[in-house]
């Protein structure tokens, strides 16, 4: 039924509460793998040198720190785990992403790092909710 799993991460609680959820679900259904996305917004190109390759270097540290926290999360599974990070609008990354891959199952946090953390249903979740072409797995 659900054999590929994408799930959304962005360092919150949230997610790391999805990724628990995540790797509970693909031990129970045996799922064939899970591919966790961490997406993140572009850097502004009038940063200019050095500020851009330090900015850069940064961003890929917290991506990787972020996806192996997930990975820990989700725990193991009888499939494969899989991690990307992409530059660009979150909910976008995340829906091309489960599009290209063929995903059967997208997983994400209620709410997540963003600015208005007292919203019920946080935009990122809301839009991918809202564009996704396979059922999507919203965890409290």
């Amino acid at each position: 039924m659900y054999e590929r799993i994408l799930l959304a991460v962005d360092g919150s609680e949230h997610a790391l509460h999805a990724a628990r959820s995540t790797g509970d679900l693909a031990r129970e259904l045996g799922c064939e793998s899970v591919r966790i996305v961490f997406a993140y917004d572009p850097l502004p190109s009038y940063l200019g040198e050095p500020f851009l390759s330090d900015a850069i270097e940064k961003r890929v540290e917290a991506a990787e720190a972020i996806l192996e926290s997930a990975v820990e999360a989700a725990g193991r599974i009888p499939g494969e785990i899989q991690t990307e990070a992409l530059e660009g609008s979150p909910a976008e990354a995340i829906l091309e992403v489960a599009k290209t891959r063929n995903i059967n199952l997208i997983v994400m946090g209620s709410r997540g790092l963003g600015r208005l953390a007292g919203a019920l249903l946080g935009s990122q979740s809301q839009k991918v909710v809202q564009h996704a072409t396979c059922p999507v797995l919203i965890v409290r």
